[in-house]
């Protein structure tokens, strides 16, 4: 179907202005001042007649004087439908630039009348300030008009947007384009309500306290189904009282995207997603700085195995943005691979971006995907995470965490990789399950080769560098998406024990520690992250009730269900000054641990390997233990094997 509004916004809604026809518009609105400022002179002193060849010399020397000052001040370079206060200024210093011209131009060529000369040139120099803001304005408004006229009949949907801050506003500025999204006002808690202010043309509405009517009032005044926050931090301080009233009206609570991720200054409908109830569960993230980061990353061929999981595919999206060379996928997941790669080709089309199918147990395939693209940092995601699930699979657990870890980090010795990032959990510090103790294996396997590297013992020169954190919020099979899933259809929520607690941090706040330790590191260390106080988990079922609009044990209630195998109920504090060793970001420490000796540890995750291919389960979790002296298990069959 022929639509007329999506021809004229590609054709010019979209399109500025030339900046070669803005400079023609300034010079000839110049020239029409001077012409009116000789005319009003001429006027006013009939005595002083100004001779034909004196206003077209003067007119060329205008000419002259006016493009000096247009490109020298680059007036022509501002976009006019974007102007603010702060670009007049350099309409003033551009005015006084011609002026001056003018005046040395008058006395040295033109002989005026001392007098008449500087009664013209301030005459002039108001005049053509008047003029060149006046046309602007002219032409926002023309814009906006026009514009109005044909998206009156659109369909776009109408939205608030929260707040009063430079945030909101710049906010409503970026979505002036949208054909998705109409902002019709601003909605603010305050405790003065009024309902005359304005803010940028808009209505700013304000409400006082939860009064679920004088709420559903506005948004019924205004037609609005849609409400967008700015940015995360003013979307929890609305968690307690507008959030609520919003999950229960059936009102889409959006989030708008960093500044980082607009596009030529506007903002894509795909960047401002819908708020999942984990963004409001989460302490206040901690911020690093991006900077270095992105310069150490730069130019760099990238590998990312696991990069379909919750961890990887957030890190190839934060690389994506990066400006890297190129962004190697790999994972054995064939669905979600997919899904991730339409996903960066489509927003990052200049990026060079190869999936992999692949898994890290075939050292062939690891060979092939090194041989051929030879990466220089390596970000090792890969491995099985789900505690009961490795309890009841303990030689799978280890084929991938333990040898698959294995394979890689030698790939990167072997093809003289610069780093290899390996991801690690909190569950490997003091183990109680099958998972948490393969991943401390793949920390002892990997530092052990960076200190053979260090002590000579081996030849290589790549860094290895190893984060543990905590669980992150809304990760692939955690208990977020489990409660959502159960809130959805009514409850039970299930919880396994009422004193259960864990560490939590964001997925986009994990990658991000996991890329600032790879900047930070000098290698062979292993980064600790400060995970904040521990969350009940029944605290966070009860949360999750409330913010999706029910009452707990009215609407919907909470069952115990026991712990699980492998299962502890208290998570390992991973920072403090006993275990770990300060570094120069204060959230970020580097963990004591243990020492071992590259050739041992070779020997016997080669014996662990056969005992699992053999499927020679207790053998294999004996010689685990034996290993890592601290592994005691709990809640599992394993037990017997600690007495």
């Amino acid at each position: 179907m022929f639509n007329l509004y999506a021809l004229i916004k590609k054709y010019a809604f979209d399109r500025y202005v030339h900046s070669g026809v803005i400079a023609i518009i300034d010079i000839l609105m110049s020239v029409i001042a001077s012409i009116l400022t000789l005319t009003c002179i001429d006027l006013a002193l009939p005595d002083s007649s100004i001779p034909l060849h004196i206003v077209v010399k003067v007119v060329c020397i205008n000419i002259i004087a006016t493009s000096i000052a247009v490109y020298s001040m680059h007036t022509h370079r501002i976009i006019i439908r974007y102007s603010t206060i702060s670009d007049i200024w350099k309409l003033a210093v551009a005015t006084i630039i011609k002026e001056v011209f003018m005046c040395i131009s008058a006395i040295l060529l033109l002989k005026f009348n001392k007098n008449i000369l500087w009664l013209a040139l301030l005459f002039d120099s108001l005049l053509t300030f008047s003029i060149l803001i006046l046309v602007r304005i002219a032409m926002v408004v023309v814009y906006d008009s026009i514009k109005e006229s044909f998206i009156s009949n659109d369909r776009r949907k109408n939205i608030f947007i929260y707040g009063s801050s430079d945030k909101s506003t710049s906010l409503r500025l970026r979505l002036d384009k949208s054909t998705h999204y109409k902002v019709v006002g601003f909605l603010q808690h305050h405790t003065h309500f009024s309902s005359n202010a304005k803010l940028s043309g808009l209505p700013l509405m304000s409400f006082n306290k939860r009064d679920d009517n004088q709420i559903e009032a506005l948004f019924t005044r205004y037609n609005v189904s849609d409400i967008l926050f700015p940015n995360y931090e003013t979307l929890k301080e609305e968690s307690e009282r507008l959030i609520p009233f919003c999950t229960s009206h059936n009102i889409k609570i959006l989030v708008a995207p960093p500044i980082d991720e607009a596009v030529d200054g506007n903002i894509p409908q795909s960047a401002i997603r819908e708020v999942k109830i984990e963004d409001l569960l989460g302490r206040d993230e901690i911020k690093i700085s991006m900077n270095e980061i992105i310069k150490n990353f730069a130019d760099k061929t990238i590998l990312v195995t696991g990069a379909a999981g919750s961890i990887g595919s957030e890190l190839c999206r934060q690389l994506a943005s990066f400006n890297i060379k190129k962004l190697v996928m790999f994972d054995n997941a064939e669905t979600p691979m997919h899904y991730i790669r339409l996903e960066l080709e489509d927003r990052y089309k200049d990026l060079d971006i190869i999936p992999i199918i692949g898994d890290v147990r075939q050292p062939n395939r690891l060979e092939y995907v090194f041989n051929s693209h030879k990466p220089q940092i390596v970000f090792h995601a890969a491995a099985y995470k789900h505690v009961p699930l490795m309890e009841e699979n303990p030689c799978e657990a280890t084929l991938v965490n333990v040898y698959g870890s294995r394979n890689v980090a030698d790939m990167c010795i072997k093809h003289n990789a610069d780093m290899m990032v390996m991801i690690s959990t909190d569950k490997a510090v003091n183990p109680t399950n099958i998972m948490g103790c393969t991943k401390r294996l793949a920390e002892i396997y990997v530092q052990s080769l960076g200190s053979a590297i260090t002590n000579g013992e081996i030849k290589g020169n790549t860094k290895f560098v190893t984060t543990r954190f905590g669980n992150v919020l809304g990760s692939n099979g955690s208990v977020i998406p489990r409660f959502r899933e159960q809130i959805m259809a009514g409850g039970p929520v299930t919880v396994t024990h009422p004193d259960i607690t864990r560490f939590f941090m964001t997925i986009p706040e994990a990658c991000r520690l996991v890329m600032e330790a790879a900047t930070m590191s000098s290698g062979n260390q292993i980064f600790v992250f400060d995970m904040g106080e521990s969350v009940k988990i029944v605290k966070l079922a009860e949360k999750m009730i409330e913010l999706a609009g029910f009452q707990v044990g009215r609407d919907i209630e909470i069952k115990f269900t026991g712990l699980r195998p492998g299962e502890k109920l208290y998570e390992e504090v991973l920072s403090n000054k006993e275990n770990t060793i300060e570094t120069n970001h204060k959230k970020i420490r580097i963990a004591k641990v243990r020492q071992y000796d590259y050739k041992e540890v070779v020997d016997r995750i080669n014996s662990l390997r056969e005992l699992a291919y053999n499927v020679d389960i207790m053998n294999m979790v004996k010689l685990m233990k034996d290993i890592v002296p601290e592994f005691k298990s709990q809640n599992s069959r394993f037990e017997e094997l600690d007495k």
